[in-house]
């Protein structure tokens, strides 16, 4: 069987609530928008990347434009805003674009590599291919003591405490990585569908940025990753 045709795609708004015009600011030497869009492109299967966003202009100041692999969708106002749910720009996106394949991730993920994405995609069609799931998510693997508000233990027993490594392990979303069809969408009109299958992503390359916190400390991990490739700024 061949490898079905892949879209990446990489919603991208001009607004943000919590960090300013995060997308569109320099991070670690570059606007943050071009480390994942770099990455994207560096993924030979990705046949072209989508982006859906109320910022072409914004876009075009910082040089990004209509390429033979990359599309630029003006997003409709109906479905702008910070309280308009994803799926609804993703189901805009699936409607008017035909792909073997969808894979969705953000702008706020800069870490994400090359490899990871490479693995991911290898993961799904190898689970599709055997009938064992219809969508891909990325996760982080938890192994620590939750407690409920009331400091009620929700995991483990406080009273025979043993070492968090032998503990459940749990599985927290972490909204880095989706694959999925047309058809696995239209069955929950969501990017998960209904037989997912979970992909581990290494924790640095799991950073979301959300929060002013997260691009502080976003930008020690990518610091850090640059000097192991030998890197300097």
């Amino acid at each position: 069987m061949s490898n079905p045709n892949i879209i990446a795609l990489l919603p991208m708004k001009a607004n943000s609530e919590r960090v300013k015009g995060k997308n569109f600011r320099n991070f670690c030497g570059k606007p943050l928008f071009r480390w994942i869009l770099d990455t994207l492109l560096a993924v030979h299967e990705i046949d072209r990347v989508v982006i859906n966003t109320d910022a072409r202009k914004i876009l075009a100041d910082n040089g990004l434009n209509d390429t033979d692999r990359i599309v630029i969708r003006d997003r409709k106002p109906e479905i702008c805003g910070d309280q308009v749910s994803m799926n609804k720009v993703l189901a805009d996106d699936i409607a008017s674009v035909q792909a073997g394949l969808y894979l969705m991730t953000h702008t706020t993920n800069p870490l994400m590599s090359v490899p990871t994405i490479r693995t991911a995609i290898g993961a799904f069609l190898e689970a599709r291919a055997s009938g064992k799931a219809d969508s891909l998510f990325s996760v982080d693997k938890v192994q620590t003591r939750f407690y409920r508000a009331d400091c009620s233990p929700v995991n483990h027993d406080p009273n025979n405490l043993i070492p968090t490594q032998q503990l459940e392990p749990w599985y927290e979303e972490n909204s880095n990585l989706y694959i999925f069809t047309r058809e696995s969408f239209a069955k929950t009109n969501a990017r998960i569908g209904t037989r997912p299958l979970m992909c581990e992503t290494p924790k640095f390359e799991s950073i979301d940025i959300d929060t002013p916190a997260d691009w502080d400390f976003a930008v020690v991990a990518a610091r850090y990753l640059l000097e192991q490739k030998g890197i300097h700024q």
